[in-house]
């Protein structure tokens, strides 16, 4: 009987399995399906699994993307220059939509997510590893217009992007769970570029 038994569970379970691995772990996607994805991962891990430097990266980023998509908001009525314009926009919609994919992974794991206004998981400031802007930064920021925004912001935002590349290296060699490395290797491609991109303007 036990034998039966095991012959009709298995694929029973198989078929269950098979209805988890459904869900894409793509940025696009939040929720259980991404933490119960069946998609092999390197090394063999599981890509539900998930470590404390996964939980830090989300906890960290999370903040630092709304700083980021904050500063580019300011863009749009104080920046003179059209290059800084598209750039901020850009920013914004590469940053916001991974702030819900973050925040889903989070709470996936019974992890708390930071609340709006919160400063990030170890006391961020402006001139640490994270390039985080104080708040008398951001004051600055938001009273300068024209070619002086222009100016601040591509300086802050370059210190604010080395700051999440440096994060995002740190999950890619220390993080467990395979979307956030994911998307810790974009965050790395795309805001080096971006770096590079501002550092042009500066000089122009």
């Amino acid at each position: 009987m036990k034998r039966a038994f095991a012959l009709v569970t298995v694929p029973a379970m198989a078929i269950a399995l098979a209805a988890c691995g459904d869900g894409k772990d793509s940025h696009g996607t939040t929720g259980h399906s991404t933490s119960a994805s069946s998609s092999p991962a390197p090394g063999g891990a599981q890509a539900g699994r998930h470590n404390g430097q996964d939980v830090m990266f989300a906890q960290m980023m999370i903040p630092h993307h709304r700083q980021a998509v904050e500063m580019a908001d300011l863009a749009a009525a104080r920046a003179s220059s059209a290059e800084v314009k598209s750039l901020a926009a850009e920013i914004r919609k590469a940053q916001a939509p991974e702030i819900e994919q973050l925040s889903g992974w989070l709470k996936d794991w019974g992890a708390p997510v930071p609340s709006p206004g919160m400063t990030g998981m170890g006391g961020m400031h402006h001139g640490g590893t994270d390039g985080m802007m104080s708040e008398q930064d951001m004051k600055e920021l938001k009273a300068a217009k024209g070619e002086a925004f222009d100016k601040a912001f591509l300086e802050m935002m370059i210190e604010h992007h080395e700051g999440a590349v440096a994060m995002a290296r740190t999950e890619q060699s220390a993080g467990m769970f395979p979307p956030a490395k994911r998307m810790a290797g974009s965050i790395v491609s795309s805001q080096t570029a971006e770096i590079a991109r501002m550092r042009t303007l500066l000089k122009q």
